[in-house]
């Protein structure tokens, strides 16, 4: 990236400098239907047909069918339309949306009330993590239910089912590091052909079989989720798959602006949705055999095979949205403080979104194909998604009582039911999708608390370790003082020492002088501060104070969506009166080794001290974090025992 700061401004917030203007809401609708309801788009791929899963043990006669086609059409109202689409949207934190924004706008709106934001950090990071199950399940169902639909033409195909939604997938990880930039024009286009297709076939079998809009009444859907005892309650564990997807529509805000969200949903993706779902409800009216796919089958036989072929670009689309935003998702719980430093590498140079995350690239790849070898099929995959999705939506409408209650002031009878509507939904699906944890639910799960351990334990352990510095280090201010009552000798150039505290005298500093018994000619002293707000705009992004004997401190502020650039930075402070030549200037950095000491701690106590040294060991370049010059950098290490 160009270091210059006016070349920064435009790869930095490329989404919303001059969105609005540049691009109407027709166009970025068109490109949130990839994006944004890829995941959502195919849950008709299995949804239909998990709900009707002979195992749930309720009779598939008439008016069951039209309970659970009644149940899926209110769950999609309720959950997409009235919770997501009308209230979420709203509780965007500076326009961005996504499980950790509204984490840190919820932590900000609550004030001083310490116990109170621990609960919410803890449940807000455990429904970031589940997201990484969401992640893994995605492309792994997705891919599998639309290769699946090769069984229909002929069962000399279903040996190659998994081999052939491996190999795809496969395929799909190997290109990110390329990026997306070509074949992300396409996935619009792709993703609107589809909902008119799955649209188109659904109301041919509404035309054929129109008894199925009796579904429309709630009452249908009433008694299917109340009329079978404890069976009732199962079923809607697969009920809740038609909403897969869903938080999409919030996390990725940022990119489109809710106004391009809505209208894609309300124009094109809730009513090809809806006929398709109903159109699935006729077919199985008409023919009740066909539960054996009811998506592929409710076309016409010579439809069939381009439809897995549309079904398999839908889907990896869906797949590829849906492994961007767990990229996006990590660079954010870095820059909160979350997760150690992870090679990020931008895949372009003029959109700040399109990023490749290599660890994580593997990682999901290993997890993804050991879920579709281990469940061999979107049936048994069906048992897991829920669990992930549900858990994800649950924490949402919770951080989301408390932005509307004390973010936003209003009153307290009007954000009960507002929110507590939704919280009674999602806890019933969450609750249904946790009586399949033995068929399934237990991978995302294991997924999530694995990770969920992994945050808590580096944010944790950060902060100790931050403590720990602090308490030993010496006031910047005093130690300035006392330095140049007898200066060491100078040395032309300019020396920056990066700093985790501001008033305190890096321990690079110390280590420098102790070593090399110099001082250059001009000393800078910079911190910088990740804030719990998407972007730090220029002009409030640097704060820089003249300590005097040409030593400067200098603060740099970053949103969790700003990618850091200190060069840039320092190029801001020229106004204040710091003048750097770039190749005069030297950066010091101090690594710490973080050494964990075993006596009087417990076992548990010595594993968390054991897993965040080895993070620590394992985390990325500071250097590559904050996109420094290499061959500028003098990197210092220091013991820490903990």
């Amino acid at each position: 990236m160009n270091s210059a700061a006016e070349s920064q401004l435009d790869q930095d917030e490329p989404q919303h400098a001059g969105r609005d203007h540049k691009q109407s809401t027709i166009t970025l609708s068109l490109l949130a239907l990839g994006i944004v309801y890829g995941d959502i788009g195919t849950s008709p791929l299995y949804a239909v047909k998990e709900t009707f899963n002979p195992q749930h043990g309720i009779p598939f006669v008439t008016e069951n069918i039209l309970g659970g086609i009644s149940a899926i059409f209110w769950t999609l109202m309720v959950v997409v339309s009235l919770k997501y689409v009308s209230l979420v949207l709203r509780a965007n934190n500076r326009g961005e949306g996504g499980i950790m924004a509204l984490l840190a706008l919820a932590s900000t709106s609550i004030g001083e009330r310490p116990r109170l934001r621990a609960v919410l950090l803890g449940l807000g990071v455990f429904g970031a993590a589940l997201f990484y199950g969401d992640a893994v399940l995605t492309p792994a169902i997705s891919v599998l239910s639309a290769i699946e639909g090769l069984e229909v033409g002929t069962d000399a195909f279903k040996p190659w089912v998994v081999p052939l939604a491996t190999g795809i997938l496969i395929g799909l990880f190997l290109i990110q590091k390329h990026g997306t930039g070509v074949v992300g024009m396409l996935f619009g286009p792709v993703c609107a052909l589809w909902f008119l297709a799955i649209g188109a076939a659904g109301l041919w079998n509404i035309v054929k079989t129109p008894e199925v809009l009796a579904a429309l009444n709630p009452m249908h859907a009433i008694r299917f989720a109340t009329a079978h005892g404890i069976a009732s309650f199962v079923v809607l564990g697969s009920v809740l798959l038609a909403v897969t997807g869903a938080e999409a529509l919030y996390a990725d805000m940022g990119h489109f602006g809710k106004r391009a969200i809505r209208v894609a949903w309300f124009s094109l993706v809730a009513p090809a949705l809806l006929l398709n779902y109903f159109g699935q409800g006729a077919l199985l009216i008409a023919d009740p055999k066909a539960l054996e796919n009811p998506f592929y089958l409710s076309f016409p036989q010579w439809a069939l095979y381009p439809m897995v072929a549309l079904a398999t670009a839908a889907t990896v689309i869906a797949s590829q949205a849906t492994i961007s935003g767990a990229y996006s998702m990590t660079q954010q719980a870095m820059q909160l403080g979350y997760l150690p430093r992870i090679p990020v590498q931008h895949t372009s140079s003029k959109v700040m979104g399109q990023i490749y995350v290599p660890v994580v690239n593997w990682i999901l790849l290993a997890a993804v194909c050991a879920a579709v070898i281990g469940f061999g099929s979107s049936t048994r995959l069906a048992s897991a998604y829920g669990v992930a999705v549900m858990g994800t939506m649950l924490v949402t409408t919770f951080l989301t009582f408390f932005v509307i209650r004390y973010g936003w002031g209003y009153p307290l009878w009007l954000c009960l039911p507002a929110t507590g509507a939704f919280m009674v939904v999602d806890a019933t699906f969450f609750a249904a999708a946790m009586h399949k944890i033995f068929d399934g639910g237990w991978f995302p799960l294991l997924l999530g608390a694995g990770l969920f351990a992994l945050m808590v334990t580096w944010r944790n352990g950060r902060a100790n370790l931050l403590a720990q510095l602090r308490s030993s280090s010496i006031p910047l201010d005093a130690f300035l003082e006392s330095l140049f009552r007898s200066p060491p000798q100078s040395v032309e150039g300019t020396a920056v020492f990066l700093n985790s505290t501001p008033n305190a005298t890096p321990h690079a500093l110390l280590h420098s002088l102790k070593h090399y018994k110099v001082l250059h000619a001009q000393n800078v002293f910079l911190t910088v501060e990740f804030r719990d707000v998407p972007w730090i705009p220029f002009e409030g992004r640097v704060q820089c104070t003249k300590l005097g004997h040409d030593c400067w401190l200098v603060l740099v502020r970053y949103g969790f969506m700003n990618r850091p650039d200190i060069g840039a930075a320092l190029e801001l402070c020229g106004p204040a009166g710091l003048q750097l030549d770039p190749m005069q200037v030297s950066y010091f950095l101090s690594r710490e080794k973080v050494v964990p000491i075993a006596e009087g701690k417990g076992v548990l106590a010595r594993l968390r001290d054991g897993v965040f040294a080895a993070m620590a060991r394992n985390a990325g370049s500071i250097t590559d974090y904050f996109n420094i010059p290499t061959n500028r950098v003098v990197e210092l290490g220091t013991r820490v025992e903990i």
